[in-house]
């Protein structure tokens, strides 16, 4: 397998590549390339996983910056699973949230979470707002 690197600038990110991928790991929540592009400038940190110039992983946070981090889009391309690419962008992102209590919704591998120190918690609540990626962005 090829070096992996890690960058949490957002420098020169192919979002059509990162959507292209996403959708053919079945990963694909229906953002447009535009879309993904927004939603990771808009995270207080994230951090992209390449091998060969190519995407292969993604994972930001959303935070206040002060108490409250919520992490989402952990995404590792499928062939690049089980060799620590995730728990390194996790563990990246997380070096930067010291004091702050972070939460993530999975339903996928919570026994991967559990290893990085996550616990279960007892009640998550969501709602979409009238329809799912129909806004301004």
């Amino acid at each position: 397998m090829p070096e992996i690197t890690y960058k949490t600038d957002l420098d020169n990110v192919d979002w059509a590549e990162m959507k292209t991928t996403l959708r053919q790991d079945a990963f694909d929540n229906g953002r447009s390339p535009e879309q993904l592009k927004i939603s990771f400038e808009n995270s207080y940190a994230a951090c992209v996983a390449y091998a060969n110039n190519r995407i292969v992983g993604t994972a930001r946070v959303l935070s206040d910056g002060v108490c409250n981090a919520y992490l989402v889009d952990v995404w590792t391309l499928s062939a690049y699973r089980r060799q620590r690419v995730a728990t390194t962008m996790i563990q990246k992102l997380l070096s930067r949230l010291k004091g702050q209590h972070v939460y993530l919704f999975t339903d996928d591998v919570p026994e991967f979470y559990a290893k990085l120190g996550f616990v279960e918690q007892p009640i998550g609540m969501g709602q979409v707002i009238e329809t799912w990626l129909i806004n301004e962005s």
